[in-house]
């Protein structure tokens, strides 16, 4: 078998394990938000006060469908609607202390699951994990994440590469 069969079907049987992590962890908050809609709360955890026509860049979705996303979750108290201040004729979009709760607790039940595992693999097996998925993310074009203790505007462990500037 051609090695590129054998390392495609590994890393699928780990994006069983990862989806399967991050599902569990959604269940934090599944009765208050659907998949699509938390990614909306990661994007705004990361960005901060945001237009609309950017969040939808962000999801890539239509700016309709990031508007009712942003609706459920303003009627749910996760995010809210502010006048930027720069400019009275824009509405922001934002956290709410609530909505950032969400996102830290579904993170950190993440996290945990993630560093349970990892505690199973012997050093030598980590440091190889660590090397074998920053090549994969690297060919993938995925910028490489620093530690959130190197970067306190990335706390989720994101960095937001797409757009500046435009908040």
């Amino acid at each position: 078998m051609d090695d590129v069969d054998e390392v495609t079907r590994a890393v699928l049987t780990a994006s069983r394990l990862l989806v399967a992590i991050s599902a569990r962890s959604l269940a934090a908050v599944e009765e208050r938000v659907t998949l699509p809609q938390f990614r909306m709360l990661v994007v705004l955890s990361m960005r901060g006060a945001t237009k609309l026509v950017v969040l939808a860049d962000q999801l890539q979705v239509a700016p309709s469908t990031a508007m009712r996303m942003v609706d459920r979750l303003i009627a749910g108290g996760l995010a809210d609607r502010q006048t930027n201040p720069g400019n009275r004729r824009e509405t922001q979009l934002q956290l709410t202390e609530e909505g950032r709760r969400a996102v830290e607790t579904v993170m950190g039940l993440r996290r945990a699951e993630l560093a349970t595992i990892v505690e199973r693999l012997a050093p030598k097996q980590r440091a190889a994990l660590i090397e074998a998925l920053t090549a994969f993310n690297e060919a993938g074009g995925e910028p490489v994440v620093p530690a959130p203790d190197d970067d306190p505007q990335s706390p989720l462990g994101w960095v937001d590469t797409t757009v500046s500037g435009d908040a």
